[in-house]
């Protein structure tokens, strides 16, 4: 199996374009990812953040180095994107 792995944003708008529900879903996807440090304070994973693009629109930023770190995670946001119909954006590695 041949996959192109790359950076990409998951937009909370689905392919319809309907707004993703709840609207705290970038938070709770990037949450998953996350870890409590020793001052107790939660710290998003760098290589999963969430955003927000130009139009207002929830959005979590996937880096492709995810996929070296950890496959099934990457393949889990991915897989995540296309089964709630929301739009891909690809990013450059250079602007992340």
């Amino acid at each position: 199996m041949n996959q192109d792995i790359k950076s990409f944003v998951i937009v909370g708008v689905t392919r319809a374009g309907r707004k993703f529900r709840p609207s705290d879903w970038a938070d709770r996807l990037c949450g998953i990812m996350s870890a409590f440090g020793a001052d107790h304070r939660m710290t998003y994973s760098p290589y999963v953040r969430p955003g927000c693009n130009l139009s207002g629109d929830k959005t979590v930023l996937v880096d492709a180095r995810l996929y070296e770190v950890e496959p099934l995670a990457y393949k889990f946001m991915v897989n995540f994107a296309n089964d709630n119909d929301l739009q891909i954006e690809p990013l450059d590695q250079d602007h992340i």
